[in-house]
């Protein structure tokens, strides 16, 4: 059974209102509430599913348009016309090398603490980094590895997934593409600017406050 278009537009209407990505779960919810689930529907999900599916269909060649990514749907900006809006919107916080290097071990060894990433990077990891980390909210604790002295685990967050437009970690590329060629290296698999070519956001002009641009290489000094 196809979608009304009440369903529709509330649907529309509940993406465009949040700030953050709305899940196919809550728009369930709010089509219930309302009453714009036709009873014949035995498959509430494909109905839900079949809903997106028409809004994303009535976006197609616009402006914006809806996406999944962190787990719900968000208006993003249409890819073709990002980089028209970088000449004219405000220019992100770039974040150095070294934070960058730091968030990509975390996002593809998570959770892991602090030394660990140290072993990975073969350098010591400045609690700078990791302030600033915490900061935009792209990383956060996990709990405490069960060692002597319960290190704290770290992990990425929701946001991480929102700055950069993934529906999920299985949606990181995988290390072995990234290396490509490049010798590999017990000590540092992202050396050499791998992890920026991973962790590239996919719509810079939709986050402006704490977006992630990569930065040139630059000494770690921190």
């Amino acid at each position: 059974m196809p979608p009304s278009d009440e369903a529709i537009r509330l649907a529309e209407a509940i993406i465009f209102a949040s700030a953050d990505p709305v899940s196919a779960r809550a728009i369930l919810t709010l089509l219930e509430g309302q009453a714009l689930i036709p009873e014949a529907v035995q498959d509430i999900g494909a109905y839900v599913r079949g809903v997106l599916a028409a809004l994303v269909g009535r976006y197609e060649g616009r402006g914006v348009a809806p996406v999944e990514v962190a787990g719900g749907w968000q208006f993003r900006t249409a890819p073709d016309l990002a980089p028209r809006l970088t000449r004219v919107m405000p220019k992100p916080r770039r974040l150095q090398r070294a934070t960058m290097e730091t968030l990509a071990i975390i996002a593809y060894h998570q959770p892991c603490t602090r030394a660990e990433i140290e072993e990975i990077r073969g350098v010591s990891v400045n609690q700078n980094i990791l302030d600033t980390l915490i900061e935009e909210s792209l990383v956060a604790p996990r709990g405490r590895k069960e060692v002597p002295g319960r290190p704290v685990l770290w992990g990425t967050t929701p946001d991480f997934l929102r700055h950069f437009g993934l529906k999920s970690l299985n949606d990181l590329p995988r290390r072995e593409e990234l290396m490509g060629d490049m010798p590999t290296s017990p000590k540092k698999p992202f050396e050499n600017g791998i992890d920026l070519l991973a962790l590239r956001p996919s719509q810079p002009v939709e986050e402006q406050d704490g977006v992630i641009v990569e930065e040139e290489a630059t000494p770690d000094n921190e």
